[in-house]
Order: C-alpha cells, then sequence, then structure tokens
C-alpha cells in the first residue's frame, strides 16, 4: 500500500528553467518529480532525492536540493484511492526544489513518463496539471525575482 505522505520536486536552474515530465497514464498531463515515501520512517530529503534519481535520472547532489516550507493536503482521486489502505482519502505534500547550474541529460522512467521538457518557469507553472504544482513554480518565480 502507498502511503499518503508525498514529496514534489521542483527541479529548475538557476536562470528558471523548470523541468517538467509528461505522465505516461495521462497524456497531456505535465508534472514536476513526485512521489510517496517509501515508509513511515523514510527522512523527506531522502525521498526527494531517491524520487528524481528514479523519475529522471538526475543525481539530486549535483545541485542544491531544499525543503521549502510547503505542505498541501489534497484529496486523492477516487481512480487512485485502492493503492492506499482502506478509508485513505488524502494525502499530504511536502514541496521541495532542486536547484541546478545547467540543464543535465534527463532519463524518464518509461513505466511513469513518456516525455520530458525544459520551460521558462512561467510557461512551466500554466502547464502543470496540478494546482500544488503550479502554485510551487509560481512560488519559486517570486522567490527568485
Amino acid at each position: 500500500m502507498k502511503l499518503p505522505l508525498s514529496v514534489l520536486v521542483v527541479v529548475y536552474t538557476t536562470s528558471l528553467e523548470v523541468l517538467l515530465l509528461e505522465r505516461e497514464s495521462r497524456a497531456g498531463f505535465w508534472q514536476s518529480v513526485t512521489g510517496s515515501l517509501d515508509r513511515v520512517d523514510e527522512p523527506l530529503a531522502a525521498a526527494a532525492a531517491r524520487e528524481v534519481a528514479e523519475e529522471t535520472g538526475i543525481d539530486a547532489a549535483s545541485g542544491a536540493l531544499t525543503r521549502w516550507p510547503v505542505a498541501n493536503t489534497f484529496e486523492i482521486y477516487a481512480r487512485w484511492r485502492h493503492r492506499f489502505a482502506p478509508g485513505v482519502t488524502h494525502n499530504t505534500e511536502h514541496v521541495f526544489g532542486l536547484r541546478l547550474d545547467a540543464r543535465p541529460p534527463v532519463r524518464v522512467s518509461p513505466q511513469e513518463h513518456t516525455a520530458f521538457a525544459w520551460l521558462p518557469w512561467r510557461e512551466a507553472a500554466q502547464k502543470c496539471f496540478s494546482w500544488s504544482n503550479r502554485d510551487a513554480i509560481l512560488m519559486l518565480g517570486e522567490k527568485l525575482l
């Protein structure tokens, strides 16, 4: 069963280009790196680094991974609730940023994503299907401008 605790990692360059991934299961659904903790005691930063490596092939140690003071709680879509324990309806997502000096090579996980794109932060925010992902990218632009 999946845990209702997850991380969202906005991967971006110092020039504010944001990496987005297109979901394999939903064409046209673009997002940042996301994923659930593997176990209750997994440190959030370790989960964030693990998810970045699994979904993009990028080593988080090659940049600056920071936890942002944001956690979003939202209802889990009914079609995905079977992945969680019975009665679990909400997930809490902790937001991180991974700042990189330049675009590294990206290797998407074909089980999860079909494509990737580096986009200017405003365009990336508009392309995201998730409000929490959009808001995190907008915060990035506001924070660094």
